[in-house]
């Protein structure tokens, strides 16, 4: 058997026998890729999180809250409204599952 030091592939094999606990991992890992993407446009752009708050019409505890991975709350349109502010746009797509092959 193969060994890995690949974190994704050290909790898929841990997760994969378990439909429920792979979807947690799975909303997680969603969550705290958008709060890294919210986090990285506004610090790219030069703005704290007030600024950017500013921008969007809301309070900077929205904006650190949206940065927070374990945050769950994330809309849509407060995800357009971000982006419009960075004159950005949100990109959404569907891809395939891909299933690992067991060794």
């Amino acid at each position: 058997m193969v060994k890995t030091s690949d974190a994704i592939k050290i909790i898929h094999k841990i997760t994969s026998s378990d439909p429920e606990l792979e979807a947690i991992v799975e909303e997680a890992s969603i969550n705290a890729e958008v709060a890294q993407l919210i986090y990285s446009a506004r610090t790219k752009a030069g703005l704290t999180q007030k600024q950017l708050a500013e921008l969007v019409g809301t309070k900077q505890p929205v904006i650190a809250r949206l940065e927070d991975a374990d945050y769950e709350g994330h809309s849509l349109s407060m995800l357009q409204k971000i982006a419009r502010a960075l004159n950005q746009r949100v990109v959404i797509q569907l891809a395939p599952i891909e299933h690992e092959q067991s060794a």
